[in-house]
């Protein structure tokens, strides 16, 4: 795990300041009382989106309100573990995850403060989101990705593969591959689908996959949609927009790639398919809340919403919001679940446990 500090606008970047003196100002700023706080624009980002695209989404908003933002990146684990580490003396203001299951967590755990918006309310839908409490909602869904299945069109009848629970039919055996059981994007959708299958109706799933696995879970949602064209197995699950990645690249090896795959939204004809979500919260111990507040009511501005759809190959949250990416559109529409995606959250441990007594490595 790498943890590193950055200022997000190119010209900061461009400054030759040492990242030794970056963090050395950034604790010194967490150290300020808090009326020298209130006179900073400042925000202090820590963030798991480790896209290029979003420094343009960060520079507009600096240019918009004259907020220096401050980063850190990490993954989702780093981000909390380092939280959880730096308690009151947390300098964070905002946090930027991107799984559900994870923001359930922090949230349980309490690093982030709930925060009243009726923007936010107004434009993320309820499913997207945190629970309504007295003193309002702790994180918010910021963009979306479904979990799709991909397969190999020379071997694989589409047909045989419009559910999810069809991965886990014996006929696939030797079939399927994925990444690590563990990892949170194959948590969130295991615990989504406890939500439709109940308790023992998952575990049996995640059987079946196990018994059709071509080879160990490994590597990330790319190398599965790349195993599934060399023909090392012929079925696999991926986020959506690792494939529209490789749909909008000019890349020969890459194009060579989507002609020999198809792609299924499952369970159309049922509940729908999977999604799951990049969110935001205010930290606990904001020092700046007032403009981590405006960041996160940025984050749902329609400029932001089309900034991670083309940026990055999400959807919007936001349902008004019209997108021009060409490979959103050539995915086409879907039906998607509807259950709330912090279900994904409550239930992982319980499907932790279960991966465990069924092998799913």
């Amino acid at each position: 795990m790498r943890l590193f500090f950055r200022p997000a606008s190119p010209s900061a970047a461009r400054s030759g300041i040492s990242r030794r003196v970056a963090v050395a100002a950034l604790s010194l700023a967490a150290a300020l009382p808090l009326s020298a706080h209130a006179q900073q624009k400042v925000l202090n980002l820590y963030s798991a989106r480790h896209y290029q695209t979003d420094e343009a989404l960060y520079a507009d908003f600096t240019k918009a309100t004259g907020i220096k933002i401050n980063r850190v990146d990490a993954d989702d684990a780093g981000i909390l573990t380092r939280l959880q580490s730096e308690g009151s003396a947390s300098p964070a203001d905002v946090i930027l995850l991107v799984d559900a299951s994870r923001l359930w967590r922090a949230e349980t755990t309490g690093l982030f403060q709930p925060i009243k918006s009726t923007l936010l309310e107004s434009r993320i839908p309820a499913t997207l989101r945190g629970d309504q409490t007295a003193e309002g909602i702790a994180w918010f869904g910021l963009s979306t990705r479904a979990r799709v299945i991909v397969y190999n069109k020379a071997t694989v009848n589409k047909a045989n593969v419009s559910t999810y629970e069809s991965l886990a039919d014996p006929k696939h055996k030797g079939k399927l591959c994925t990444r690590s059981g563990s990892h949170p994007y194959n948590l969130s959708l295991f615990g989504s689908m406890m939500e439709h299958l109940g308790e023992a109706g998952v575990e049996s799933w995640l059987k079946g996959l196990v018994a059709n696995m071509a080879r160990d879970p490994k590597g990330g949602d790319t190398d599965q949609i790349k195993a599934v064209a060399s023909g090392e197995c012929q079925i696999a699950l991926t986020n959506s927009y690792y494939l529209a990645r490789l749909m909008r690249s000019n890349k020969p090896e890459d194009r060579a790639v989507i002609d020999k795959i198809g792609v299924v939204f499952p369970n159309q004809q049922s509940f729908g398919t999977h999604v799951n979500i990049a969110g935001a919260a205010v930290a606990k111990h904001s020092p700046n809340r007032d403009n981590a507040v405006k960041f996160v009511e940025y984050l749902a501005s329609d400029q932001a919403q089309i900034y991670f759809a083309d940026g990055n190959n999400e959807w919007p949250v936001v349902a008004r919001v019209k997108v021009s990416n060409p490979a959103l559109a050539a995915l086409g529409e879907f039906k998607s679940e509807t259950i709330p995606v912090k279900f994904a959250g409550r239930n992982q441990t319980k499907v932790q446990q279960i991966l465990d007594r069924v092998g799913y490595k």
